[in-house]
């Protein structure tokens, strides 16, 4: 029997309880005759149906929601409310003693409402500012052979991770960047990421198996070749099913970033607050920068969707369109750029044969 059920039944009763003392009061009696009982029964099951369809509302459904809330909330920021609420308290208990002075009803209302202002704002500084002022406990005196900086610099190293999804393991990218040493912080791999990442392996689809495989060796890959520990971690989030839910809400837990390709994943932790660490901006980050009129020499592999087109690529993959370069098919030919193009699939070139 579900907590639920057991509260419908516990208002059934009470408020059961309740009608037949509201009956008994209309009647003005509490013998039962044929009089009384026209004006108890009918209370008693208005009270008693009512009891049982309002009971989760004043118990089970706070209490769920009351622990959604807790559950997206960190420890540290739970211990930086409890003591911001002690300090607030400690502030308005303060300034109740002048206010005691007062007249009335002043000297009654105005303690009352100063507690609750400056704990709420105590509670509110304290979550919001929580990581400076524990870092003020943290830190310790530089000595000789390192300054502030270096200490700051070190501390945040140990405690930064990063969150790798699903999309950014298969892409694969994310092992050759981790080999060059960019990253500096620890990569991390939710126990149900890496579950998801085997379920797409066993899929019945080939596709799919194979990106699944893909993968598990670049995971393996990491494991073995990055400059940084990339660890499994045994974290999960209860009461959310999807897995990029899951990252995103054990993300805003950790105060940690994501790694991640995934636009739609991108755009939902952006609107959550989880900062995320997107492969394709990087990749069109570092693409090289080109103006127009540059020369420069590309290969026509294929056709353009234009009459005349051609396309051709450079080496970090950026599209090149040639006008009237179809002639040139399966030929280097040096184009000057005429138009430079940036979208949200990345950057287009658009160039002129030179001759």
């Amino acid at each position: 029997m579900t907590a639920e059920i057991i509260f419908r039944i516990l208002g059934f009763i009470l408020f059961g309880i309740i009608g037949w003392m509201a009956g008994t009061t209309w009647a003005g009696t509490s013998a039962l005759n044929a009089f009384s009982l026209r004006y108890i029964l009918p209370s008693t099951a208005v009270g008693a149906v009512l009891g049982a369809i309002a009971a989760p509302w004043f118990t089970t459904r706070p209490a769920a929601g009351i622990r959604r809330a807790i559950r997206e909330v960190t420890a540290a920021q739970l211990l930086a409310g409890g003591i911001g609420l002690i300090l607030g308290l400690l502030i308005a208990a303060l300034l109740a003693l002048p206010l005691s002075y007062l007249p009335s009803p002043f000297r009654s209302i105005l303690p009352t409402i100063m507690a609750i202002v400056f704990g709420y704002l105590g509670i509110t500084v304290m979550v919001l500012r929580h990581r400076e002022f524990f870092a003020l406990f943290r830190r310790r005196a530089p000595g000789p052979e390192d300054d502030e900086t270096a200490l700051e610099v070190k501390d945040r190293a140990r405690e930064d991770v990063l969150l790798l999804d699903t999309s950014v393991i298969i892409d694969g990218r994310i092992a050759d960047i981790a080999q060059t040493g960019f990253i500096r912080a620890p990569m991390s791999v939710p126990r149900f990421v890496l579950a998801e990442l085997q379920y797409i392996a066993d899929s019945p689809d080939s596709l799919r198996r194979n990106r699944g495989r893909r993968g598990l060796e670049m995971l393996n890959r990491m494991q073995k070749d990055a400059s940084v520990p990339v660890r499994i971690i045994d974290l999960d989030v209860e009461g959310v099913r999807q897995v990029d839910a899951k990252l995103v809400q054990l993300a805003r837990q950790l105060s940690c970033p994501i790694i991640t390709n995934d636009y739609n994943l991108n755009r939902v932790a952006a609107l959550q607050g989880v900062q995320v660490l997107n492969v394709n901006e990087l990749s069109n980050a570092v693409k090289s920068v080109v103006l127009p009129g540059e020369a420069m020499t590309v290969r026509v592999i294929q056709e353009g969707k234009e009459v005349g087109q051609g396309i051709g690529y450079l080496e970090d993959g950026t599209m090149v369109v040639i006008e009237n370069g179809r002639r040139y098919m399966d030929s280097d030919i040096d184009v000057t750029v005429t138009k430079v193009l940036q979208t949200n699939a990345g950057r287009m070139i658009f160039a002129a044969p030179s001759r």
